[in-house]
């Protein structure tokens, strides 16, 4: 059931609610005229009527069995925020994509970005401009943090007023005004597709933000039958749920199709609780797929994000899985923290080994049915019949830098041939590597936690919530304030760093790497079974050998302090194509020979890292 107000054209526009307990539902014309008109019951719950001479601009809000007036829950546009009423859109639009025929996942590699940090204006147009150097560095896939409408006070400047990292949207159909239009995304969109970029959009199915959420005043959208960390779950299995069902499911569709989104990234699924037979994502996924064969030119994609290390989300129906198409694995981000920082309290007391970092290059899941300190629990289980490819690896995200206490970025934590080195680990693995803007070029403003809400209760609770957050941690100093304007000011990205100094060779290094992963056919082999890593704790080293019919790849990751000598396990010559400690990466100069024969013991210096190519 499509919902929301939707425009026909001249003049004349739909309007559809799920309201399955309500006795009427009326909707409320406030411009240029006010205006109720009745919406008749039609099955299951839904509400629905059309309206004529009401054009796109127009405000609009229900009122529920004649009293209280609420946004649209599937409203298109809050243009005065997520307490003032809703506007019909037009969402007619000139595209020029026509011979865009998508990105195919196995080959993403993934940039996250969020909008009103990546630029000064925090717009999706100011997106634009920044396209040709993403290209230019190898990126071929934006990945856009949400964008669903947030709180924030429009009284003042939006530049200071609407912050938030978007996780608290409540407007799930509705871009986030601040950033632009409906029309001005679609822009975003259509550049990304000129450029060969595609459009990954993270969307929120697992819980509503707080402030201007509306949604119990229409229909039973959530169940006491489980929790989550942000209160009662989204009702995707109790009486009632087949209309939040449709709701996430519209909302997803919506996306792809109406705005030519290529992928969308489902946040911490492991709290979409379902116990029905069908599991809602194994719905949301036919559903998708389904659109991608019905006259669409390119395949859209699901990715989640889940922390379940459970390989039963990405495999197909036909083998008892959801059919989602890649997901998040953090235990690489982990082993490769913990290796790289030291950092060994909350979460990271579980990794720490070279032998994590070995088995997820060889397992994808370090924890695959195997006792977690954390948890406290087995965790996981073995994933090996999924491609590398269906797992997506990083070093820095939104999260794992908010969990910094002072949202630093490695940048700030580690050296500069430690970042060299944690590039190399991620865009060197047979996963799908994710880089989180500014990454690419050591930025070193911090990405911290910011919100912008207009209860005071609300934004203690936050405050409060958020050093809660840290307790495991055992830090001594309290996270910088989340409501704080300046918090917000202080994650803007330095963009002019990039042309100076070891932050352009970095910048160099990543472009010299992206390049490597997608022209090498053992690089562009992504398959566990050509891939065997080893490891040694003594020298806290990892050896990863790749291989392809036709050619063999090794690299060394040295992560300790010193220099160490080590052999590899090669038996014929081989050449040198990549070290970190060169000077040409400003390195402090390599030790190891260009040239290296079988059995030769070779050098290399201290937290880098030395790729090889094997003779065929």
């Amino acid at each position: 059931m499509r919902i929301g107000a939707n425009y026909l054209g001249d003049g004349e526009c739909e309007f559809t609610v799920w309201s399955p307990l309500l006795d009427g539902v009326t909707v409320q014309i406030l411009t240029p005229e006010q205006q109720l008109i009745p919406l008749k019951p039609q099955s299951e719950g839904y509400w629905h009527t059309k309206v004529n001479d009401v054009y796109p601009g127009t405000l609009y809000q229900y009122v529920l069995n004649g009293q209280d007036a609420f946004p649209d829950p599937a409203s298109q546009y809050q243009p005065e925020g997520v307490h003032g009423p809703s506007q019909i859109v037009d969402q007619q639009f000139e595209w020029t994509d026509e011979a865009w025929a998508g990105i195919p996942l196995e080959s993403m590699i993934f940039y996250e970005l969020h909008v009103g940090t990546f630029t000064p204006e925090g717009s999706f147009t100011a997106i634009i401009p920044r396209l040709p150097e993403l290209r230019e560095l190898g990126i071929n896939a934006i990945e856009i943090m949400p964008i669903s409408q947030f709180p924030g006070d429009i009284h003042i400047e939006a530049s200071l007023t609407y912050r938030n990292w978007g996780y608290d949207g409540v407007y799930h159909f509705a871009v986030q005004n601040s950033y632009g239009s409906p029309a001005e995304l679609k822009q975003l969109v259509n550049a990304c597709h000129q450029h060969d970029i595609a459009v990954v959009l993270d969307v929120v199915y697992n819980h509503f933000g707080p402030e201007g959420n509306y949604m119990n005043q229409f229909a039973p959208y959530f169940t006491k039958s489980y929790k989550t960390p942000w209160g009662d779950a989204m009702n995707f299995d109790d009486a009632h749920s087949q209309g939040v069902r449709n709701y996430f499911i519209e909302n997803a569709l919506y996306w792809l199709g109406e705005f030519h989104i290529d992928a969308l990234r489902l946040d911490a699924i492991q709290a979409i609780y379902d116990m029905g037979a069908k599991h809602f994502l194994w719905e949301l996924a036919q559903a998708v797929h389904n659109l991608s064969q019905q006259g669409q030119t390119w395949k859209r994609h699901l990715i989640a994000e889940s922390d379940l290390n459970n390989p039963q989300i990405i495999r197909p129906a036909e083998l008892g899985g959801y059919g989602i198409d890649a997901q998040w694995n953090d235990d690489f981000h982990h082993a490769l923290h913990t290796l790289l920082t030291g950092d060994r309290q909350g979460y990271y007391q579980d990794f720490g080994q070279c032998a994590d970092l070995a088995k997820a290059y060889n397992d994808t899941f370090i924890y695959d049915w195997k006792y977690s300190p954390d948890r406290k629990r087995f965790h996981g289980i073995p994933c090996g019949d999924r491609s590398p490819s269906q797992f997506s690896v990083c070093i820095q995200n939104h999260d794992q830098i908010g969990n910094q206490l002072k949202g630093e970025r490695l940048s700030q934590r580690i050296s500069f041939e430690g970042l060299k080195l944690a590039a190399g680990a991620v865009l060197l693995s047979p996963n799908l590597p994710l880089l989180f803007m500014g990454e690419e070029y050591g930025e070193t403003a911090p990405f911290t936690y910011f919100v912008s809400h207009s209860d005071p209760d609300l934004i203690q609770a936050v405050r409060a919530g958020r050093k809660e957050e840290f307790e495991p941690f055992h830090y001594a100093d309290d996270p910088p304030d989340p409501e704080a304007a300046e918090t917000f000011l202080r994650s803007k990205l330095n963009w002019q760093l990039r042309n100076d100094g070891n932050h352009k060779v970095l910048w160099d290094w990543y472009r010299h790497l992206i390049n490597l992963r997608k022209t090498h056919p053992v690089l562009l082999k992504q398959d566990r079974n050509f891939i065997e890593a080893t490891s040694d704790e003594d020298k806290r080293l990892v050896v990863v050998r790749r291989w392809c019919e036709s050619s063999e790849l090794i690299f060394v990751m040295n992560f300790n302090s010193s220099p160490v000598t080590v052999t590899l396990p090669i038996e014929r010559n081989a050449h040198k194509l990549l070290d970190s400690a060169g000077t040409s990466w400003s390195g402090t100069g390599s030790e190891t020979s260009e040239y290296l024969s079988a059995g030769q013991e070779l050098r290399i210096k201290a937290t880098s890292i030395i790729l090889y190519e094997v003779e065929s």
